[in-house]
C-alpha cells in the first residue's frame, strides 16, 4: 500500500470512527471540543480527496492530498468552532425546553415540534413560539455566512400528496415569521419532505408526534483559507 493510501485511510478511518458517535443522543452531552475536533475531521477527509480529485502524477497527487487535507482541517476547526459558538448562542436565547438544537459539528438543526406550532391541518403559526423565532432570526443575522434549510414533516396519518401539501406550507410558515423578524431572504429556503423522513416509528402516537415537526438547518458556508 502507497504512503498516500495509507494516509487517505488513515483520514477516513477516523472520520468514520467519530461519525459512529454523532447519534442523537450525543449532542446533549457533547462537548465544544469534540464537535470542533471532529469538524476539522471531516475538513481533512474532504481537503485530501479535493487534493487527489485534482492531480494527474502521483507526486503531485501527494502533495495536493496533503496540502488539501491541511486547509481541509484548518477550515473544518474554524467551521466547528462557529458553530459550538452559534449553538451556545441560540440555547441562551431560545429558552424553551420543547426545541431541540442539535449540533453535528457540520450543521446546526433547530427542531420545532409541530403540536406547539400549528393546530391541526393549519399552516398557522400559534403565538406560543413567536418569542424564539424572532431570537433565532436575531441569531442568523449575527451569523452572515450561513445558509438555513427550514423543512416540514409531517407523520403519515392520512394521504401522502395532502401530507407534502401540509409539510411545505408549514415550513413557508416559519420561513415568513423569520423573514419578517429580519432574517435575509435570500440565505432562506422552504422544504416540504411529507411523511418522508420519520424520525420515529408512526405505529404509536408518541412516534407520530416526534415527526410532526419543522426542522431549521444552519448550514456554515465554506471557509477560505
Amino acid at each position: 500500500m502507497t504512503n498516500l493510501a495509507k494516509f487517505v485511510g488513515l483520514f477516513v478511518a477516523v472520520g468514520l470512527g467519530l461519525s459512529a458517535c454523532t447519534g442523537p443522543e450525543r449532542f446533549k452531552g457533547q462537548n465544544s471540543y469534540e464537535k470542533t475536533q471532529r469538524g476539522a475531521v471531516i475538513g481533512g477527509i474532504l481537503g485530501a480527496v479535493g487534493g487527489l480529485m485534482t492531480g494527474t502524477e502521483a507526486e503531485g497527487k501527494r502533495n495536493r492530498a496533503l496540502k488539501g487535507a491541511i486547509l481541509g482541517g484548518g477550515a473544518g476547526a474554524i467551521i466547528g468552532s462557529q458553530l459550538d459558538k452559534q449553538e451556545a448562542e441560540l440555547r441562551n436565547a431560545m429558552g424553551n425546553e420543547n426545541i431541540l438544537i442539535q449540533n453535528t459539528g457540520d450543521r446546526l438543526v433547530v427542531t420545532l415540534p409541530q403540536d406547539i406550532l400549528f393546530g391541526v391541518d393549519s399552516t398557522v403559526l400559534r403565538n406560543n413560539l413567536m418569542s424564539d423565532l424572532s431570537a433565532l432570526s436575531a441569531n442568523l443575522r449575527s451569523y452572515p455566512d450561513t445558509t438555513i434549510q427550514i423543512i416540514g414533516h409531517t407523520d403519515n396519518t392520512g394521504a401522502a400528496s395532502y401530507n407534502q401539501f401540509l409539510s411545505v406550507g408549514r415550513a413557508n410558515s416559519v420561513a415568513n415569521v423569520l423573514i419578517e423578524n429580519g432574517a435575509p431572504r435570500n440565505r432562506i429556503i422552504a422544504i416540504g419532505r411529507g411523511e418522508d423522513q420519520p424520525v420515529a416509528s408512526n405505529l404509536t402516537s408518541e412516534g407520530r408526534a416526534q415527526n410532526r415537526r419543522v426542522d431549521i438547518v444552519i448550514l456554515p458556508k465554506a471557509v477560505k483559507m
